[in-house]
């Protein structure tokens, strides 16, 4: 079989995502690799293809339990061989595993690291067919990485006592260029094909929120979100303890995760989260890393992480399945003095020796420093991630809070003449809060006592105390001013203090007048309006039943995804269920024949069957609401066939509309190179109807777009193309 029949076979995917077929090649070809993909990029289809499609055993070293379950549990569903050993087998379990190994029984083998190098698991190994050695989360074996795990050291010596090197592949969701390097160097990767794939999530909704009342906000923001999936991540137990509690107490079906749980509770609340029995998982970092449910709608940030990189691999758990998600970020001072005291005394980690435990806690400060200035920006947030990690970005993304939000560029010249002006005469000894008391004349004790009421710029600004901390900390995050680390930070002129205090520069920035409304869920609720809910239902609850009958995550069965492809394409048989995104040849032999029997009888009930139209309602071409960007004309077809199947018509094609436009003369059939191709006409042309040459599959073609006008032209005339008078 090729790659694509491959994929097509066991993951019911037409094409590969950005990045995949190049690492797929590359490891088929024999090479050493190293992918940096985001978060919900697919990065397992990357080695388990070729793992598919060599004559050995790939062996994945992994680092959570959760993870390599989750692995597992989803290539078994697909019809795939695997298996996994970790600690939580017994040893039995493990004989009984490393047997059926020897015996050729998988093609994958997900192993702890820890496990590598004892004496059984070494003896398989030096004894079989090892194709590839795959390393997950490869970010892990530096000690310049967010998630350093020491065990990760022991990869390269299990490489050395094989007789045989294997091919090596790496793969991790964020790294930075000397992670990069780390991961090359230790691992030893042969002239490797590196790639890093973009890291922009365009699914992703993110935003920071900076209230007075934490709890206040998370609620807000989780109102309507109570059958949704989604993690609230704090940064210590006792937050996880009081945010859990307060949910549940809200009405919210909600668990909690964290190192101070008995494993056993730990794991039966993971799986409750993975398997739909609760909504929401309140947890500490220490739950996530490989989680691999695809329908987390949502990920919220009581407290600001670490670091960006920490951030965006936590936020990335959401919307894995491609559909829009929310990202948000609740921020607060006092989350960066929780942040330094815990890089100051975290005993998770170990350093070689005291040089490099002070670089070490230097770099992860300075880290601190970036993910502040990220929740204190005006700036678009997404631009803000991408260029961090080394990528350019659009200065408006128009899907974060801070780019709809409704901001106005405001000469601040004045008012940071003054606070620069405050800095120098306070002589760079306070803090913001001094700082901002001074500026508005407060009565505070502790001012009056050192004489900060006798300075000039004493009592000189009317501005109020939440508007000067924000000019102050975008003066921060511009340079004019500058702030000390440690528990008690001070306000310090920047580099280009003078530039304003001296060279009359003018200071410019943007003011928030007014937020507007999460676009994700907006995005998520048009989706889902447009498909029928009584019948994504009926779906749900059969990939329930199958999902409990296999004990197996309901996600592992279909994502949300699939289900709702379903809906808008409603098969009805067995080849056209295959044309739906995350159906493949295995599932489809699996589960095909009892969601297909769901979907005619609904269809059956609902009078949108083939040649059978029912008693259609009024049906009004005009009121669909295209799509605001030119597309395909299979989108075009998706669009209009929600209200076609909502009006009880049967549904139409991208075919039908195309042979439709040809008939009426806005389209051609020409030939190119003796393949027959449709064109637009000039009338066409005029209507709104563009070709863009793009590569699908290694290949050079035309694709055919369809602006607003051409898309109102299609929808007006919609039972003429299905041919109802």
């Amino acid at each position: 079989m090729t790659t694509h029949e491959t994929l097509k076979k066991y993951f019911g995917y037409d094409t590969f995502r950005n990045g995949q077929q190049e690492l797929v090649d590359a490891i088929l070809a024999g090479r050493d690799t190293l992918g940096i993909m985001p978060t919900g990029a697919g990065k397992s289809i990357c080695f388990q293809i070729p793992a598919l499609m060599s004559s050995g055993v790939t062996i994945v070293v992994s680092p959570l339990i959760s993870l390599m379950k989750d692995q597992v549990n989803a290539l078994t569903q697909l019809g795939v061989a695997a298996a996994y050993i970790n600690s939580s087998l017994t040893e039995r379990q493990i004989d009984k595993a490393l047997q059926n190994a020897s015996n050729g029984l998988y093609k994958l083998i997900y192993i702890a690291p820890e496990r590598l190098l004892t004496a059984e698991f070494l003896f398989f190994a030096q004894n079989a067919e090892i194709s590839m050695l795959t390393v997950d989360e490869a970010h892990c074996i530096s000690q310049w990485g967010q998630d350093f795990r020491p065990s990760y050291a022991k990869i390269p010596e299990f490489v050395e006592n094989l007789p045989k090197r294997p091919l090596l592949s790496a793969f991790t969701a964020t790294a930075t260029p000397r992670v990069r390097s780390d991961i090359v160097n230790l691992l030893a990767l042969n002239e490797p094909t590196v790639l890093v794939a973009g890291f922009d999530r365009p699914n992703l909704y993110f935003e920071v929120k900076r209230p007075k009342d934490k709890l206040a906000a998370l609620s807000s923001f989780l109102e309507h979100r109570k059958e949704h999936s989604g993690i609230v991540y704090c940064s210590t137990r006792a937050a996880v303890e009081d945010v859990c509690e307060h949910l549940k107490l809200s009405g919210y079906n909600a668990s909690r995760y964290h190192a101070g749980l008995s494993d056993k509770e730990r794991h039966e609340n993971q799986d409750d989260f993975l398997y739909d029995r609760v909504q929401i998982m309140v947890a500490t970092n220490a739950f996530g890393m490989g989680i691999d449910k695809s329908n987390v709608s949502f990920v919220a940030h009581y407290n600001m992480p670490k670091d960006i990189e920490s951030y965006y691999q936590e936020a990335g758990r959401a919307g894995r399945d491609g559909e829009p998600a929310d990202c948000l970020l609740l921020y607060s001072g006092k989350d960066v003095r929780t942040n330094l005291w815990l890089i100051e005394n975290s005993k998770d980690v170990e350093y070689s020796d005291k040089e490099t435990e002070a670089a070490l806690k230097e770099r992860e400060r300075k880290r601190l420093r970036e993910i502040t200035s990220y929740c204190k920006t005006n700036d678009c947030l997404r631009g803000c991630i991408l260029r961090y990690f080394g990528e350019t970005a659009s200065e408006n993304c128009e899907n974060c809070g801070n780019c709809n939000a409704d901001f106005e560029l405001t000469d601040i010249t004045v008012d940071a003449k003054k606070i620069l002006s405050c800095v120098v005469r306070m002589k760079e000894r306070y803090g913001s809060n001094m700082l901002i008391d001074t500026l508005r004349g407060s009565k505070n004790a502790k001012l009056l006592r050192f004489g900060l009421d006798k300075l000039s710029t004493y009592g000189i600004s009317e501005k109020s105390e939440s508007q000067l901390r924000d000019i102050i900390n975008f003066l921060i995050l511009s340079d004019y001013l500058s702030k000390t680390d440690g528990e008690y930070p001070v306000i310090r002129l920047g580099v280009r203090a003078n530039e304003v205090l001296r060279d009359g520069a003018v200071v410019t920035m943007k003011l928030n007048h007014e937020e507007h409304a999460t676009k994700a869920q907006a995005k998520k609720q048009t989706v889902l309006k447009n498909v029928d809910s009584q019948l994504l239902s009926q779906l749900r609850e059969l990939r329930l039943a199958i999902a409990n009958e296999q004990n197996v995550p309901a996600f592992v069965v279909f994502h949300d995804s699939t289900l709702i492809d379903m809906c808008m394409k409603t098969p009805v048989t067995r080849d056209e269920l295959l044309d739906v995104s995350g159906v493949g040849q295995v599932k489809l032999e699996r589960y095909g024949e009892r969601f297909l029997g769901v979907i005619a009888e609904f269809v059956g009930k609902n009078g949108a069957g083939e040649g059978d139209l029912g008693t259609p309602k009024t049906f009004d071409g005009s009121t669909i609401e295209p799509s605001a960007e030119a597309v395909t004309v299979t989108m075009v077809a998706d669009i209009l066939n929600c209200a076609l199947l909502e009006s009880g018509y049967t549904k139409t094609t991208g075919q039908r509309i195309n042979e439709w436009l040809v008939s009426q003369g806005y389209m051609e059939n020409i030939e190119i190179n003796g393949k027959n191709h449709r064109s637009p006409t000039e009338e066409g042309l005029n209507l709104g109807i563009s070709t863009e040459e793009c590569v699908i599959r290694g290949e050079n073609v035309s694709v055919n777009k369809y602006n607003q006008d051409a898309q109102r032209l299609i929808f007006v005339h919609a039972l003429g193309i299905l041919g109802v008078k």
